[in-house]
């Protein structure tokens, strides 16, 4: 019986000692006596123990690598301190976790060093200027070469990112100098063109005032030629064939307006019209005489 009890705790001791546990950020490679077996899954894995089976975990997560600050000299003769950032991940798939670790030495180190070389000759072919307003074409190369370079490694580069790209500090205080000047020319560009627009607008104002003026001065003489032609209507139809009498009761008109004298001529037609218009009975001609006779008498 105890060696039946000690053959089972020694089984399920030896099954406890081959127990791995592979999380989900990881994918095993598991090798007996230095020869790859098989591949471990996130989870339970079992190996056999005694140093005759080992579990190498490798991480397929995002990670990321910093190319390093360097000196590059640009293709105008000016150094330029440069720095990359490199994203990248192992595949999830078998044969890509074991080229990872097969086909390459330590893949973080290397692509380091491959991102490092790989900025020197992409902004050596460029000048300052450029390389500064042309980061996404610097990112975009380098992510295309280390794509090609590390295609058998087993990796993905998901993206590379160029940090900073510092000229030496003479240089960089000539650039701000041009930035500032450039700056103040854009200022007073738009200051003029506001300063044009506002007059623009006055100018449009007053001409708006204008024509409301010149319109209204249309109106008023287009009211007074109406009236007048009114005026000539009622002339022709009052007074036909008596011109010069509406004549001289227009400058009647005028006189009463102007003063509280009043002098009338002695025309006895004009009277008469003036007295029929204020409901007087006309004055005969005899009547006339014979009081003008007795007044001088």
């Amino acid at each position: 019986m105890f060696v039946i009890f000690g053959a089972i705790a020694a089984a399920i001791l030896f099954g406890l000692m081959g127990i791995r546990i592979v999380r989900p950020t990881h994918r095993g490679l598991v090798e007996r006596f230095g020869k790859y077996k098989k591949f471990a899954l996130p989870g339970l894995n079992w190996i056999f123990p005694l140093g005759v089976e080992h579990l190498y975990l490798v991480n397929v997560t995002e990670q990321m690598v910093d190319a390093q600050p360097q000196e590059i000299i640009t293709n105008d003769n000016l150094n330029a301190k440069v720095d990359a950032q490199v994203y990248f991940k192992v595949k999830v798939d078998e044969n890509s976790v074991k080229n990872s670790q097969y086909n390459v030495n330590d893949y973080r180190w290397q692509i380091v060093s491959l991102a490092r070389t790989t900025l020197r000759n992409i902004i050596g072919t460029m000048t300052l200027k450029s390389a500064n307003s042309e980061r996404g074409k610097i990112n975009a190369e380098l992510h295309h070469t280390l794509m090609e370079e590390t295609s058998s490694w087993g990796i993905d580069i998901v993206r590379t990112e160029l940090k900073e790209i510092d000229p030496p500090k003479d240089v960089q205080e000539t650039m701000n100098k041009v930035v500032k000047a450039e700056n103040e020319k854009i200022a007073a560009i738009d200051f003029a063109t506001a300063t044009e627009t506002a007059a623009d607008g006055q100018k449009r104002a007053e001409i708006k005032k204008a024509e409301g003026i010149r319109q209204a001065r249309i109106l008023e003489a287009e009211g007074e030629a109406q009236a007048i032609q009114l005026v000539n209507e009622a002339a022709d139809r009052y007074f036909v064939g008596n011109a010069q009498i509406l004549r001289r009761l227009e400058s009647v008109e005028k006189a009463l307006c102007g003063s509280a004298k009043v002098v009338i001529p002695s025309n006895t037609e004009l009277v008469n019209v003036i007295g029929e218009l204020a409901g007087i009975a006309p004055i005969a001609k005899k009547e006339a005489k014979v009081e003008k006779k007795g007044l001088q008498s």
